[in-house]
């Protein structure tokens, strides 16, 4: 018996660390994992997530909205959304969609309304752009507004000012003052 341990230990010193490993794998151990700490959450916050893809679709309404960000946080009771480097994409069913990139964003589903802004750049389906550094939008009244300046450029003019109301739903355009547009001879695309 003797002779058999000296000549096959190693083996048996690997049986006996594997029996010993095995065995504090096997045991739950608070070191190894643990859950959030509760000073981690701060209060009246609500869920926080980082580099998410949130869709929203509503059949009702006829469009989609797809928010891609960075970070979104929701309050507490999940009715108000902010969002930090953010893309939008607006997606109705019977018109061109329309997408927008920004730095920060904060959105309210009891109202409606959402606030952009920070190098606001969009574009659209149909081959318009624009750039702006603050866009309010209302889904459920159908309208996007700002106060500060745009430019929009499309296929065959630019035009740029301060202030601008798009009505959604009938697809009208107003800049509101500072008004400079060019017509070009070609399209740009």
């Amino acid at each position: 018996m003797i002779n058999l341990l000296k000549k096959h230990w190693p083996l048996i010193a690997i049986v006996a660390l594997l029996v010993v490993v095995s065995f504090y794998l096997a045991k739950p151990g608070k070191e190894i994992v643990q859950g959030p700490v509760e000073e981690d959450i701060a209060p009246n916050e609500g869920l926080k997530l980082k580099d998410i893809h949130y869709t929203q679709d509503d059949p009702d309404a006829r469009i989609k909205w797809v928010l891609d960000a960075k970070e979104v946080t929701f309050s507490e009771d999940k009715n108000f959304i902010i969002f930090d480097d953010f893309r939008l994409q607006v997606v109705p069913e019977d018109r061109p969609w329309f997408k927008l990139n920004g730095q920060k964003g904060e959105y309210s589903r009891d109202s409606g309304d959402m606030k952009l802004w920070g190098n606001l750049k969009g574009s659209s389906q149909n081959g318009y752009r624009i750039t702006t550094e603050l866009i309010r939008i209302n889904e459920k009244q159908g309208y996007m507004k700002t106060d500060k300046p745009v430019k929009i450029f499309g296929p065959f003019f630019s035009v740029k000012g301060r202030g601008l109301f798009i009505d959604l739903e009938k697809e009208s355009i107003k800049i509101l003052s500072d008004v400079t547009t060019t017509i070009f001879k070609e399209s740009l695309t």
